[in-house]
């Protein structure tokens, strides 16, 4: 009988949540998620790293756009207008874990994980990253369709390098 390799680690699979965390720490931030598409994988990742309860303040899994609304505040008439995939959304939401979980940085993730398009036609791959701070908010679109779960991989490696920029940035950080 053949064994399996052993999955690695999330701190091994994805080392940009050490060097987030170190940012964060050193400009003494804290941070939120709100996730969609990654279903909790970027807080997972996060907080692989030890010590990161002094960094991580919580987050939310929004996968269903009621949750959106009543947890995080977005906007009906957004998801309406823009859909849930959109920049728009993931700008809402980074601003709802921020501002409802009280942290210095908020981080929204909205898109499509695959297989397949999701509303409207909108292709697996596409996802939009945002981190909002005191100063603003930066949105990053990902495009391309690299399989489901490199997908939302991809994400949380977005998102955990535009948390590291942001907390490199300073206290006002985020825009």
């Amino acid at each position: 009988m053949s064994e399996e390799p052993a999955a690695p680690l999330l701190a091994e699979a994805f080392p940009e949540s050490r060097a987030a965390g170190e940012a964060l720490r050193a400009a003494g931030l804290s941070a939120a998620v709100a996730e969609s598409c990654t279903g909790g994988l970027l807080g997972a990742a996060l907080t692989s790293v030890p010590g990161s309860s002094e960094y991580v303040r919580g987050g939310v899994i929004a996968y269903d756009n009621a949750v959106k609304v009543a947890q995080l505040g977005v906007d009906p008439a957004t998801l309406e207008t823009c859909g849930a995939v959109s920049a728009e959304v993931a700008e809402q939401m980074a601003a709802g874990a921020r501002t409802r979980l009280g942290a210095a940085l908020g981080v929204g993730i909205t898109g499509v994980a695959g297989p397949g398009a999701a509303e409207g036609g909108k292709p697996a791959g596409l996802v939009f990253v945002a981190v909002a701070g005191a100063n603003g908010t930066r949105v990053e679109r990902i495009d391309g369709d690299r399989g489901r779960e490199e997908n939302r991989a991809n994400a949380v490696r977005v998102a955990l390098r535009l948390i590291h920029d942001a907390a490199r940035s300073g206290p006002g950080a985020g825009g």
